[in-house]
């Protein structure tokens, strides 16, 4: 193991405060993780991190080694980052985290588009609702979607998804369509618990320019827009989804949309990457890549 990835293993404890977290970022299990630590520490003959059960401190000359150790990984990493930039196609391996619906049926036709357009990089990617930190669990890009919350890292919008409320025909031929969100009370619909508030949905009213809240009930709730949208095609009750996910379906006549005047204001989907001195070439690849195909791409609100 070359003394560059044990400097870079023991920043990453101290940023992280656990084996397990320093381990996710640099990419090795715990155990090893442990190692490399303890190889560190007999390399330079000192002791550099306190182990307890409950946490882990760095010891005096410790705090002193992380201090000056970090100002030179990332003097190491601007000075490889510009000669990456100046020397041809972006290189490396990229991580990433977005989630799990739009990750599956959006972005990973754009995702193996990018492999293909730059061969040099390769891709290691997560699906999933939990937000990540990406400083301190190593990912390079986050795609997210909706209202973000104030940070520190940098936010490129790439296009917008509406929320659109839908029911299979069926289901309006049988209850009959709401006209007003309010009425949406009389009706059974189906939970998506990924929104921030799953059992209240919002919605503008385009004559009034108001903004209103409609509590709703129902018996089936997920976690997943997906599995909200097969329960909304076998009439099972009215859903209210991104257009990302509902498009298809609704331009097949397997949705109908409702309450058009009513629809509230478009989710940005976003991507969010650390800031740093020198962005290296390959996240600013993906960036700009991602941006200039969703402005071209995102047809999920064509045709209906």
């Amino acid at each position: 193991m070359d003394r560059l990835s044990l400097d870079r293993l023991f920043v990453a404890v101290l940023e992280t405060g656990s084996f397990v977290a320093a381990s996710g970022r640099m990419g090795v299990s715990s155990g090893q993780a442990s190692k490399m630590l303890s190889r560190l520490e007999a390399d330079l003959g000192v002791q550099l991190i306190k182990r307890t059960t409950r946490a882990l401190s760095p010891t005096e000359i410790g705090q002193v080694y992380y201090e000056r150790v970090k100002v030179l990984l990332e003097e190491r990493d601007a000075l490889d980052a510009s000669i990456r930039q100046t020397s041809g196609a972006p290189s490396g391996r990229l991580r990433i985290t977005a989630p799990m619906s739009f990750g599956a049926v959006q972005l990973v036709p754009a995702l193996l588009a990018f492999a293909e357009q730059y061969p040099g990089i390769s891709l290691d990617v997560s699906f999933s609702d939990r937000l990540a930190d990406l400083v301190e669990e190593g990912f390079d890009l986050a795609v997210r979607i909706g209202r973000l919350s104030d940070s520190s890292l940098i936010v490129r919008r790439l296009c917008d998804a509406r929320i659109v409320t839908v029911a299979a025909p069926f289901y309006i031929t049988d209850r009959g369509a709401p006209q007003r969100p309010e009425e949406l009370s009389q009706h059974t619909c189906i939970i998506d618990t990924n929104f921030r508030t799953p059992h209240s949905w919002s919605f503008h009213d385009e004559s009034s320019g108001q903004d209103i809240q409609v509590p709703v009930t129902g018996r089936i709730a997920f976690s997943n827009g997906e599995a909200c949208l097969t329960a909304a095609e076998r009439g099972l009750g009215i859903a209210y989804l991104p257009s990302f996910i509902a498009g298809p379906k609704i331009r097949e006549g397997k949705l109908t949309p409702l309450l058009h005047n009513f629809e509230p204001p478009a989710l940005g989907i976003h991507a969010l990457y650390p800031p740093a001195r020198h962005l290296a070439a390959k996240v600013r690849a993906l960036s700009d890549f991602l941006s200039d195909y969703f402005r071209s791409r995102a047809e999920w609100d064509e045709g209906w």
